[in-house]
């Protein structure tokens, strides 16, 4: 049965980094289910049918985490002693938090643009490539982490959800615009 002691890298037989091969990651994730899922329980004891359920939850859990580098990144923090509060934490860079004020303005006044669709893939490509920028500052901060690193790896968390949500506001945008069309 499943270690529940490992962490989540251990457990898919991964370096604990923040750089994390992609298709290792789905591929252990795939044999992972092959041997836990439940339904190879299905004539098993009622202990075994629950271990394995839990096993199946672990993984998929797991999974989620080490594939998106936001919760990886929050993860591999908790693995190194600090916990955030995504609810209660934000970042201190006024610059950053000026042009995420600016950004949303932009967002907002889209659909009064020329072209909504041309000018919201342009403003999601934007975003894109700052969240590309700060994944590749995390993983510098993740190679040697002493406190510090760890320090302005949180930080870069913290800018990194920002967009993130601003992204999702973007496609949740672009939705609508969709929706308006049909």
């Amino acid at each position: 049965m499943l270690d529940f002691s490992k962490n989540y890298f251990e457990l898919f037989g991964l370096p604990v980094d923040f750089i994390v091969d992609g298709d290792a990651l789905a591929e252990r994730y795939r044999e992972l289910q092959r041997v836990i899922h439940p339904d190879r329980y299905a004539n098993a004891s009622e202990q075994e049918r629950r271990l394995s359920m839990q096993g199946a939850s672990r993984i998929n859990e797991a999974f989620e985490t080490l594939k998106d580098p936001i919760t990886r990144g929050s993860y591999l923090l908790t693995l190194h002693g600090i916990q955030m509060d995504a609810q209660k934490e934000t970042t201190q860079d006024m610059a950053f938090l000026m042009e995420q004020m600016e950004l949303r303005e932009e967002l907002e006044t889209i659909r009064e643009q020329a072209d909504p669709y041309v000018a919201i893939q342009a403003l999601g490509a934007r975003i894109g490539r700052q969240l590309k920028s700060l994944v590749g500052q995390m993983a510098l901060q993740f190679e040697t982490p002493t406190p510090d690193q760890l320090e302005e790896a949180r930080e870069t968390l913290r800018k990194m959800r920002f967009l993130q949500k601003l992204r999702d506001e973007i496609e949740a945008t672009e939705a609508a615009l969709e929706d308006e069309l049909i």
